[in-house]
């Protein structure tokens, strides 16, 4: 038996309520569960309950034992003194406020199905599965699984949200220098994220904007800034760039980034030379690239605004002086469709927030239009009997699985709930 699965038997009055008893064969009716608490004291305030007919307003407190009451050193900490009900899977002890008044007791297991309890031990027995729910997630109605699928999207963009404010209070509020960070950290994919956000933190974007119209001078600054530089080459376009660096580099006195990119375990189309030259032609090509964005509401719109192909030197070379097959390097729509997800929604969802809108539906619906991402934990999900249909089904199960099915939390998960309460 575990503590939650009592939090959610009594929040959710998953019991025979019509003929609960205190251990003291007193009469309980519970007239409202009270309001979980997440933080530290008893678990429920404000319940009210009625035993033996009369009418208790105040906290619940719940344990496996009874005696976990003293375990917990609750008989000497004020904040219980209100608890009116101690509801507990095992009597073993009668327990007491810090006042020694008798605190009423209700056994809870004489007074559950036994229906969801064995839906309980089935769903948490296996410790080998690789999520709890494997076996039955599959044939989850629709309705129920497309709710909460939505319901946990919003949830991730909301922790997002706090990493992207966390940016803006550093960019002293600016919202297009913080695009530029989201970017930047995108551009760079897992590899390189940290070392491309580690140059645009390096730089302040009012440069940028000075930089943009001259697209040599806004790859020498990215590149420059990246550490990418260093090297010696004899080519026209690499000593080009130094030259336009050192000439910011004093202008602006800006200094080279902490973290180099890497190119190992890369593709070649995701070196960090391609990825930075297509950020610089992006930022030359659109003077108002967060107005644009942000008024962007369908996925068709995010083609052109974030259309972009990297300086011609590029066509022929992937890294600086070694010549390739001619390839125009331009942003993939697999590429796009990643910056739209993990870059412009979060923030579109992070800016409506800041000016009291509600756009979630707006958001929804255009995730419904965008590819879903490809990686092992969508593809598991789909061996398991799930739909991965679009880009909301794809980060609604990335959310699922990294914050619920990890740690278990299928009591606070609607599929765990509804597998709980089946006949």
């Amino acid at each position: 038996m575990r503590e939650d699965f009592l939090h959610y038997l009594w929040k959710h009055k998953k019991f025979q309520t019509g003929i609960l008893q205190t251990v003291s064969n007193e009469s309980v009716e519970v007239l409202s569960t009270g309001f979980y608490n997440y933080d530290a004291g008893p678990d429920f305030f404000n319940a009210k309950v009625r035993i033996a007919g009369q009418l208790w307003a105040g906290n619940v407190e719940i344990h496996l034992k009874s005696s976990d009451w003293f375990a917990h050193h609750h008989e000497t900490d004020p904040r219980y003194d209100n608890v009116v009900l101690h509801v507990v899977w095992e009597h073993d002890a009668e327990v007491f406020r810090s006042n020694s008044s008798a605190i009423a007791t209700l056994e809870l297991r004489q007074f559950v199905d036994d229906g969801i309890l064995h839906n309980c031990q089935q769903l948490f027995r296996d410790k080998q599965k690789w999520i709890p729910c494997e076996k039955d997630i599959g044939s989850i109605d629709d309705f129920t699984l497309q709710n909460w699928l939505e319901r946990i999207y919003i949830e991730r963009l909301e922790l997002r949200s706090e990493a992207i404010r966390a940016m803006l209070k550093v960019s002293n509020n600016d919202w297009e220098a913080t695009l530029f960070k989201l970017l930047a950290k995108n551009f760079g994919l897992k590899v390189n994220g940290e070392a491309f956000l580690c140059m645009a933190n390096s730089l302040d974007f009012s440069v940028v904007r000075k930089v943009r119209p001259e697209l040599l001078q806004l790859e020498a600054l990215f590149f420059g800034q990246a550490g990418l530089l260093e090297a010696a080459s004899e080519e026209g376009y690499f000593i080009g760039l130094k030259k336009e660096y050192a000439f910011l580099q004093k202008k602006f006195n800006v200094t080279t980034a902490l973290v180099t990119p890497k190119f190992g375990r890369l593709r070649p189309p995701n070196f960090p030379t391609i990825r930075l030259a297509q950020l610089a032609a992006l930022y030359h090509r659109s003077s108002c690239l967060f107005s644009e964005l942000m008024a962007a509401k369908e996925a068709s719109d995010f083609d052109h605004l974030l259309d972009a192909r990297a300086s011609s030197y590029w066509d022929t070379h992937y890294t600086f002086g070694n010549v390739s097959r001619k390839c125009t390097k331009r942003l993939s729509d697999d590429f796009v469709n990643l910056l739209v997800i993990n870059s412009i929604v979060p923030l579109k969802f992070c800016y409506a927030q800041s000016q009291g809108k509600d756009i979630n539906e707006q958001l929804l619906a255009l995730m419904t239009q965008l590819a879903k991402e490809k990686n092992s934990i969508l593809r598991k999900f789909q061996e398991i009997g799930m739909t991965v249909g679009h880009a909301l089904h794809s980060q609604a199960l990335l959310q699922l699985k990294n914050h619920y099915c990890n740690y278990k939390k299928c009591l606070q998960c609607d599929i765990g709930n509804h597998i709980l309460n089946r006949n």
